[in-house]
């Protein structure tokens, strides 16, 4: 039996595994192992979305941890050289950029073994970021080019890439929102949190441009000082920007700004449910560019470039920068409620799984269990 084995290591993967685990299930005979790399090691970061998104338990932890992005990668290296030696796969599939994406393109390059990037073809153009040396490097070394819209592709052209390994099978982590959103909507966050429906901010901070810098830090939190007094602004605290803001000695001015609600990570479900409704997303997150787009909820971008574009051309997405004075007059905008509304790109249909499903069958000659449609 052919076997696929899916790499997943921080929270954004799970999103996007989860969709192609379910559609390979019921669509193929293919084998599949999950291989969580331990890169979110947190259980609010980590073993609560496998419960929120149907995805099975992880069959290999490679307990990595954290690190500096070289101990962290090469930890990686040496544990995946290990299983994919023992577990022979016919094909790795890695989602986004992260650590734990880059760690697999190696390792599969030097044991020759089929490699599909999910989500190929993204770029900031900005190399400073890890984030978009991950990017760059693994779609070199990949068989298949998964592309979420067709700039991806477009970039993927540019770089001398070959078309017949470019396919454009649109946004997979807006199938599991689309799949999971009325069960969000059922849930009691909103009551339990004391908001209403449109009446909050949505704010979320971790990227290390951001976070790791301290004035720049301080800058984005006085942001969202400033907007609470306007809307109650829903702070979930990544661990990264929880640790900075202690060492910064910021926290008992954050907590004691009236109207910002400083809560720990959620899980998929709960977080949806508080995104979904709220009146405007304030992120340096990209998969929360993609997700108010498809909600066509207001999101400003805290971050000077975006790898997804299209969430800007088309949707409801506005990049402000790191600027407090342009990020203050921007909120206000919106929540005066000025702002454009976006439409949902080409392909985020919520079938994105089905349609990676049957690429990798095609790709591994083996038959579909129903054509798709």
């Amino acid at each position: 039996m052919k076997k696929v084995i899916h790499i997943v290591g921080a929270r954004p993967n799970f999103m996007k595994v989860a969709p192609i685990h379910r559609a390979i299930s019921a669509r193929t005979s293919l084998q599949q192992l999950v291989i969580h790399t331990g890169q979110h090691y947190d259980a609010k970061m980590s073993d609560v979305f496998f419960a929120d998104l149907g995805l099975p338990p992880p069959e290999i932890h490679l307990g990595i941890g954290s690190g500096s992005h070289a101990e962290q990668t090469a930890k990686m290296m040496v544990e995946m050289e290990k299983v994919f030696l023992k577990e022979k796969p016919d094909l790795v599939s890695v989602v986004g950029d992260v650590n734990s994406t880059i760690a697999a393109a190696l390792v599969t390059s030097k044991l020759a073994i089929p490699l599909s990037h999910v989500e190929a073809g993204l770029r900031s153009f900005e190399r400073h970021q890890p984030e978009e040396i991950n990017r760059v490097v693994t779609d070199r070394l990949s068989d298949l080019l998964l592309t979420p819209s067709r700039d991806a592709d477009a970039n993927l052209l540019k770089e001398g890439i070959d078309p017949k390994h470019i396919h454009l099978v649109g946004n997979v982590m807006i199938d599991s929102l689309l799949s999971s959103k009325e069960k969000a909507d059922q849930l009691p966050t909103l009551k339990t949190l004391g908001l209403t429906p449109k009446g909050y901010v949505v704010a979320t901070l971790h990227r290390p441009s951001n976070v790791d810098n301290p004035k720049l830090l301080a800058g984005l939190l006085g942001v969202l000082m400033d907007v609470a007094k306007q809307l109650p602004v829903v702070f979930p605290v990544h661990p990264r920007t929880r640790k900075m803001i202690s060492e910064q000695g910021l926290g008992p001015q954050l907590e004691q700004t009236p109207g910002l609600k400083l809560v720990d990570p959620m899980g998929y479900l709960e977080f949806l449910s508080v995104t979904s409704q709220a009146k405007l997303v304030m992120t340096d997150s990209g998969g929360l560019q993609e997700e108010t787009t498809a909600l066509n909820v207001p999101c400003l971008t805290m971050r000077e470039q975006t790898e997804r574009p299209i969430t800007v051309e088309v949707g409801s997405n506005e990049v402000v920068g790191t600027d407090p004075a342009r990020i203050r007059e921007a909120a206000t905008r919106v929540l005066a409620g000025d702002f454009k509304k976006g439409r949902v790109p080409e392909l985020w249909d919520g079938r994105t799984g089905e349609r990676i499903a049957d690429l990798y069958a095609r790709f591994l000659g083996v038959e579909t269990k129903r054509a798709f449609g």
